[in-house]
């Protein structure tokens, strides 16, 4: 995947198979992964007024990155239940840069998923290489199930280099192992638009 703005370095994915988390085991195991790519920062080290048009230079990375998420799972989009975006800037960068991924990734997301309604949850930072970040998941089709409220913790342990960006995609098939405070359940979903 490159193109002038978008020249990526490499993929980082994680996943996790919880079977329990204290309680008894699942029937199902909750599975969480997450797939990163790090790419050049074509406005590292320096002020660029317009950045915009790296917002559309970025919608395939987001789908490749839902696609790559997917196939860890060993699921088809409809089978996603909760899922996340985030971003690293490297230290020759600033937030602004990691702010571009908001709309190409969300588009990507849902376009790789086959549609879904829920607002996609984001965490961005600036740092060094090596850091860790937690990106956050929530219901794919209501935002406010409680029982998906989660986060999955992706490291890049040699990026991003100062002239760098890590943009990232996660996903969940299951909520929290051993959910039990209430609130909306996924059979409970009576209205589409992922805002209820």
């Amino acid at each position: 995947m490159s193109s002038d703005l978008v020249k990526l370095r490499k993929y980082v994915s994680v996943i996790e198979e919880t079977h329990h988390d204290g309680g008894p085991v699942l029937d199902w195991p909750v599975m969480k992964a997450a797939v990163g790519g790090v790419i050049a920062n074509p406005y590292a080290g320096r002020y660029v007024a317009d950045i915009q048009p790296m917002m559309k230079a970025l919608e395939p990375l987001a789908v490749d990155l839902t696609e790559r998420v997917m196939k860890l799972l060993d699921a088809k989009g409809s089978e996603l239940e909760a899922y996340g975006k985030g971003a690293i800037v490297g230290i020759a960068g600033e937030l602004e840069h990691a702010a571009l991924w908001h709309q190409p990734s969300g588009f990507g997301i849902r376009h790789a998923m086959g549609g879904a309604k829920s607002i996609v949850p984001s965490t961005v930072k600036v740092a060094s290489a090596g850091t860790r970040i937690d990106i956050p998941l929530h219901h794919v089709t209501a935002s406010y199930v409680r029982s998906h409220f989660d986060a999955v913790e992706f490291c890049v342990p040699d990026g991003p280099k100062p002239d760098e960006i890590v943009f990232i995609v996660a996903a969940s098939i299951g909520g929290r192992p051993h959910a039990r405070v209430g609130g909306l359940t996924p059979a409970e979903i009576k209205v589409g638009d992922g805002q209820r």
